[in-house]
């Protein structure tokens, strides 16, 4: 009588547990795919939210006065005068600066008793020469903005600007190559209108394209005239 033999099948052993095997593979392979599309999905959101959240501010600050002066640097840096014209009331600056002159003119000066002021400041020459030194000054100032992309110009002028904004009023206080000066802007519509400029080199210039606006014959009257000027000394070069 031969022995019973006890038959160990380790092939099916290893089928089963390479069967296994792949099962948690697979399973392993799942999970991580999960993983990624959720950090894929989170990530789309994420990016969509900072590009939806930037469109609109960018949208908002097209209506502020910063963005009006983004577009008159930019335009000043490419001496695009219809486009500076838009920006800048040449007329509303002149009276403003005709102000600024009287207000520093002392009562009893010949100024005040022998001149019209205002009928000079609206003649074109005058606002002529006070367009063009407003626009050169603004290149001179803001030369580092020269070729520079309009977006970069846009961002920069908040560090530049200190601009405090009452209901359609706003007053900028720029600051550049150490020197200061205050701007008076309106809004209309979605942008922005300069309408005053408090700056005594340029008062300076206005008020000497004025006294040169004189008749030639006016003699000693404008003499004492330029004399008075040169006395100023809030305005003194």
């Amino acid at each position: 009588m031969k022995p019973n033999k006890i038959v160990i099948n380790f092939d099916n052993r290893e089928a089963g547990s390479s069967a296994i095997g792949g099962r948690r593979e697979r399973s392993s392979r799942s999970g991580v795919g999960r993983v990624l599309a959720i950090i894929a999905v989170l990530l789309i959101l994420v990016v969509g939210g900072l590009a939806g959240g930037g469109y609109f501010w960018w949208r908002h600050y097209q209506t502020s006065p910063a963005y009006s002066l983004a577009l008159l640097v930019d335009a000043t840096q490419r001496n695009d005068r219809p486009s500076i014209d838009n920006i800048l009331d040449t007329d509303k600056i002149a009276t403003d600066f005709v102000s600024q002159i009287r207000a520093r003119v002392p009562a009893s000066a010949v100024w005040a008793s022998q001149i019209d002021l205002n009928r000079m400041s609206s003649s074109a020459k005058v606002k002529e020469t006070l367009h063009d030194q407003l626009v050169k000054e603004l290149q001179r100032l803001t030369d580092v903005a020269a070729d520079k992309p309009f977006v970069v110009v846009a961002l920069a002028i908040p560090r530049f600007a200190d601009i405090k904004q009452e209901n359609n009023t706003a007053r900028a206080a720029v600051n550049l190559k150490d020197q200061q000066i205050q701007l008076t802007m309106i809004q209309i519509g979605d942008r922005w209108r300069v309408t005053a400029v408090q700056d005594d080199k340029l008062a300076m210039m206005l008020a000497q394209a004025m006294v040169n606006n004189l008749p030639t014959n006016g003699g000693h009257f404008q003499d004492e005239l330029q004399r008075q000027l040169n006395n100023l000394s809030p305005l003194a070069r």
